[in-house]
């Protein structure tokens, strides 16, 4: 039960991210999904455990990490092929 509430909170941190940078509407739910669980792993690395959590996510750093996955990915996928 505890993999499915981490999926569930993945794909809302990912969604939430995409709706910050405004690439969540390019982005499906299994990209939401993959974004949300890759920067909850790299925002609770970087900056540790605080804040709220859900499905043992520390919110506030899983957002952060998210939003500089959605950052990077979208920079390395958006660009142009000359």
């Amino acid at each position: 039960m505890h993999f499915l509430w981490a999926l569930i909170i993945g794909a809302i941190i990912g969604a939430i991210a995409g709706a910050i940078t405004s690439k969540g509407k390019s982005m499906g739910w299994f990209a939401n999904i993959i974004a949300g669980l890759v920067g909850s792993a790299i925002g609770e690395g970087l900056l540790g455990h605080w804040g709220p959590q859900l499905a043992g996510m520390a919110l506030i750093p899983s957002i952060i990490g998210a939003i500089i996955v959605v950052a990077v990915v979208s920079f390395f996928v958006g660009r142009s092929k000359d």
